[in-house]
């Protein structure tokens, strides 16, 4: 019993132990965290007071502190503003370093605030180098971080530097709007400092706009703030500016007696940087101790005993050994400062790649958003031009008028397919293209790829033949869609270039690992031909192997671009063989899995064709449509199919017309003034669930898919859309809705 009791005080003793050790060493880095921050404040204080060696010593303190309890927050912050004290003290590359060091430890913790703060340095040292535009890139990013972070506070002082930069330039209509910003910040946030620059600076850029009344009144009001709150860099800078506008003036007295302040200030400020300058080099030193050593080794030997022979030899050794060191000394100084200029543009280079790489992630998200909107403002008018055009073609036109509303329609299409191929593209670019693997019967899928376009060949008197190799299964897993794509693009292409010819469809394996098959795919025909400079340029976008051959044979010349987009996403590769007036071969090679399971049969749907398959004397559809063209040929559309509609602008009225009355199906567009289409239907489903709503959009579906079903949308019809689509997408929610309403 007593060995038991013993055994628990010891546990006991042993986990207080620990607990108390987690406890101190917790302790210990708050404690730690503590003494970092005092550093910091001793540091601003003695910067405040001119002594940048105690400043930087506090501060490399605070960084070693920071360093053992690996606070890389701290690290960064640190690294900054020793950056500052060295730019301070006229060591510009030793600055660059410590801030590349910054910028990286900031990136790889997320750091956004204070990676904008170092973007603002860096570009305050490229701008003392005459580095214009590097240091405005640099602003412009620190300024869009501070904006991601919401800390408008901040870009007060960017605004400032990106003015000076400007003023630099000769730029100073930019430069003046540029203060003027930053003078409405600084007076928001009450930054005296940034303030008064920005009204000194303001003076002087109205001087040399011609304005010297104004830039009198701006400078003295910059100066007297500045004196207020004892900025002596500010009074500086003051003094100088009011002494170039009494000079513009012609008051020389005065631009004399602001010029005497100028030049006494900045010679204390002088003063007060050359006592803090760090030593050049000390190889320099040494250098020089030996030359004097040398010279007096040199004045002993003259005063000597020349009967000495072996005095002399050792002299003459010790002075060649003396030069021998120093001139190894100054090529090891030599190549330490060509070692560290090296470092420095390393530094200075991967900074800017970092900041370029930035500028193109913006520029791709801007392109994704323009493409959005044009797509969403092409496709509401194509609306219609294709309904329209559908509408009269069906009205018995007159004879000369069907030819032109054909080709009206041709247009239309056409056009739609071009917007259609630029968004896939501008997916495939942004990485916005997702598999979909599942099982498929690869032989039957091709062999239905072939026979659907088997009319198109017939109509240019070309045969198609399809070969698939014997003993190969026929079930495999993949994204059986892009394939399709894939080979409806290449056999479409070799139709449209061959005339009274052949095609030959392919399909063989070339490599079998497991249950992967690396599967090489060959589309031949005997047509015109690519000359061999074409082919190096076929699979760029709106590439083609001619004008003439553009003109003859249409086409937006994007589709083997898509087609080598498709086939990377999908890991495989593709490549081609052709001469000219003897035809053209496209191979690509892909990887899939085989698969033992039988693909399952699906039964095809049956679509509604026939209008009296639905009952419509009491079938009520709500239109919801903001466009007045647009709810003319939707009304027209319905009412050709014998069914009634209600039509309102907005999202508003949708809400409340569905609360006030009973309909079957609404047609939903999404951009409409007020609530949207989207916040519509939620509002909807949070009293009617059963009500089929119908998104009729002209967005990128692919994109949005989500947020419509999030929405509460039974399905989507894209504008413009073909009508026996729609006719069948409309029939079947009615025909659902009819077998679910219970009899009365």
């Amino acid at each position: 019993m007593s060995h038991i009791n013993y055994f628990i005080i010891v546990l006991f003793i042993g986990l207080t132990s620990l607990g108390f050790s987690q406890n101190a060493q917790n302790e210990d880095i708050e404690v730690l965290k503590m003494r970092i921050e005092n550093y910091i404040s001793h540091s601003e204080l003695e910067t405040e007071r001119g002594d940048y060696y105690s400043a930087n010593d506090n501060l490399a303190k605070a960084l070693i502190l920071a360093e053992q309890i690996q606070d890389k927050k701290s690290q960064g912050i640190l690294h900054t503003k020793i950056a500052k004290l060295q730019y301070t003290v006229e060591e510009p590359e030793k600055a660059f370093i410590s801030l590349t060091k910054a910028a990286e430890i900031q990136r790889e913790i997320s750091d956004y605030p204070n990676l904008a703060i170092t973007y603002n340095v860096r570009g305050i040292l490229h701008a003392s180098k005459k580095e214009y535009q590097n240091a405005l890139d640099y602003f412009n990013s620190a300024k869009t971080k501070f904006e991601e972070e919401d800390l408008e506070a901040n870009i007060s002082d960017i605004t400032l530097n990106e003015a000076k930069v400007y003023i630099q330039m000769g730029e100073y209509q930019t430069a003046k709007s540029l203060l003027e910003k930053s003078i409405i910040l600084a007076k928001k946030y009450n930054q005296n400092k940034v303030l008064s620059s920005a009204l000194i600076y303001s003076g002087k850029v109205s001087s040399l706009m011609g304005n010297d009344e104004v830039g009198l009144s701006m400078a003295n009001e910059g100066m007297q703030i500045a004196k207020n709150n004892n900025i002596i860099e500010n009074i500086n800078d003051s003094y100088s500016t009011l002494s170039e506008i009494y000079e513009n003036t012609k008051n020389y007295k005065l631009a004399n007696d602001y010029l005497k302040k100028h030049i006494h200030l900045s010679d204390s400020i002088l003063d007060i940087k050359r006592e803090n300058l760090s030593p050049e080099n000390k190889i320099q030193f040494i250098n020089d101790y030996h030359e004097a050593e040398k010279k007096q080794m040199e004045v002993k030997l003259e005063e000597a005993d020349a009967s000495n022979n072996l005095t002399r030899i050792t002299t003459i050794l010790s002075i060649a050994l003396i030069t021998i060191l120093s001139l190894l000394t100054l090529s090891l100084y030599k190549n330490n400062n060509i070692r560290l200029k090296t470092n420095n543009m390393l530094h200075k280079k991967h900074d800017e790649l970092v900041v370029a790489k930035e500028k193109a992630e913006l520029a791709s998200k801007t392109k994704a958003n323009f493409l959005s909107t044009v797509t969403h403002e092409l496709r509401t008018p194509l609306y219609a031009v294709t309904g329209l055009t559908n509408m009269l073609l069906d009205e018995n036109p007159k004879p000369e008028q069907v030819q032109h509303l054909k080709s009206l329609k041709f247009s239309g299409d056409y056009l739609l397919t071009f917007i259609n191929d630029i968004l896939q593209i501008n997916k495939i670019e942004a990485n916005k293209v997702e598999l979909d693997p599942e099982l498929f019967n690869l032989k039957k899928k091709v062999e239905n790829v072939v026979s659907a376009l088997n009319n198109s060949a017939l109509d240019n008197n070309v045969k198609m033949h399809y070969e698939y190799e014997d003993g190969l299964p026929s079930n495999f897993v993949a994204d059986q869609l892009k394939i399709s794509q894939i080979l409806i693009n290449l056999i479409g292409n070799a139709i449209k270039f061959t005339k009274d010819g052949d095609i030959w469809v392919r399909v063989y394996k070339i490599n079998q690992v497991h249950d992967i098959y690396t599967l090489r795919f060959e589309i031949e025909d005997n047509g015109i031909g690519i000359t061999k400079e074409k082919q190096e340029h076929m699979f760029e976008s709106f590439s083609q192997g001619s004008i003439q051959i553009n003109r003859k044979y249409g086409g937006t010349g994007l589709g083997l671009s898509i087609v080598k987009g498709l086939i990377e996403i999908l890991k495989g590769k593709i490549y081609l063989k052709s001469e000219l007036g003897k035809g053209t071969t496209f191979f690509f090679e892909i990887p899939l899995t085989y698969s033992s399971e039988t693909v399952a049969v699906e039964e095809k749907p049956k679509h509604y064709k026939n209008i009296e398959a639905v009952e419509l004397s009491n079938i009520k559809i709500l239109v919801v449509e903001d466009n007045k063209i647009n709810q003319m040929i939707t009304k027209k559309i319905l009412n050709k199919m014998d069914l009634y509609c209600d039509v309102v602008d907005n999202g508003e009225e949708a809400v409340e017309r569905v609360k006030q009355e009973r309909y079957d199906v609404v047609l939903m567009d999404i951009h409409m003034p007020g609530i949207s289409g989207l916040e519509a239907t939620k509002i909807i489903r949070t009293f009617d669930k059963e009500l089929t709503i119908f998104a009729l959009t002209a967005v990128t579906i692919d994109d949005k898919m989500h947020e419509f079903e999030e929405a509460g949308f039974d399905d989507i019809i894209s504008k413009p859309f073909k009508q026996e689509d729609f006719e069948r997408k409309l029939f079947s929610a009615l025909r659902a809705n009819e077998n679910t309403t219970p009899s009365v």
